[in-house]
């Protein structure tokens, strides 16, 4: 992401964290997403780089402002006064604040690191379900038959805004369901100002395994670091950590592949 687009993004997040924090925001949004989705139109009207960006945000309070809250009117004036080069850009950027609205709700309510959990746990059951995994990602079954399939797995053993989430993530506005769900917990980890690495082992970590990585980690990025551990009994030895775009290979799978490349 360019420094502009960073800088765009955080601009709209500030507007957003200005709003009480309540689930009824990120439903608002999300359905205004819908709406924008489904009518090019109304898209093009509102992301027209040609249209006075003014003039783009006075449009926004007359189509929605008799329909929605204030706080979303808000953010929606807001995002339509930026130029985002593409109208794809701006509803991923509205998506995003409905996630937000959803993440502070359980900053608020004292449950972030439960739903990064919960929500983590989601995503390595559809992860490790290929049919789920398969259903969830058809675009020829309805959306809304794929998010009650995944909303009658997790309903009542979850936290109402990691159903919420989950059920959004269907959509898989990232690709796929698994890379969705992953931005979520990026955004999470952002809101609280830490990094995310994802730890492959063969076996589960002890609670000094983990801090010892974690704090290995922290010296690197020079933040607090969010570990999410990902057990496969493929990896051969060592540890296999993602964290951002950087891959730190410490299995002996990993290295003896790097060996044979070497050799070659």
């Amino acid at each position: 992401m360019s420094a502009a687009a960073e800088s765009r993004l955080k601009a709209l997040d500030a507007v957003l964290d200005a709003q009480p924090a309540s689930e009824a925001l990120a439903d608002e949004l999300f359905a205004v997403v819908e709406a924008l989705g489904a009518q090019p139109t109304l898209r093009r009207a509102l992301t027209d780089p040609s249209t006075p960006d003014a003039v783009r945000s006075q449009l926004t309070q007359s189509l929605f402002g008799d329909r929605v809250s204030g706080a979303t009117v808000a953010v929606l004036s807001e995002a339509a006064r930026v130029r985002w080069g593409t109208a794809g850009s701006f509803i991923t950027a509205l998506e995003r604040q409905g996630v937000r609205a959803l993440l502070r709700v359980a900053q608020e309510a004292g449950q972030l690191d439960e739903l990064e959990d919960q929500l983590f746990k989601v995503e390595r059951l559809v992860d490790a379900n290929p049919e789920l995994r398969r259903t969830l990602g058809d675009r020829r079954t309805p959306i809304e038959a794929r998010q009650a399939l995944l909303g009658d797995l997790i309903e009542g053993r979850v936290l109402p805004t990691v159903a919420s989430l989950a059920r959004r993530a269907v959509a898989a506005r990232k690709r796929t369901f698994d890379l969705t769900v992953e931005d979520y917990l990026k955004s999470a980890a952002e809101l609280r100002e830490r990094a995310v690495a994802t730890v492959t082992v063969a076996r589960p970590l002890t609670e000094e395994q983990q801090a010892r990585i974690k704090a290995a980690l922290s010296r690197q990025t020079g933040r607090d670091v969010n570990l999410r551990v990902v057990l496969d009994p493929g990896v051969i030895g060592g540890v296999h950590v993602t964290l951002g775009d950087e891959v730190i290979e410490g299995t002996v799978a990993g290295r003896l592949t790097d060996a044979q490349r070497k050799l070659a």
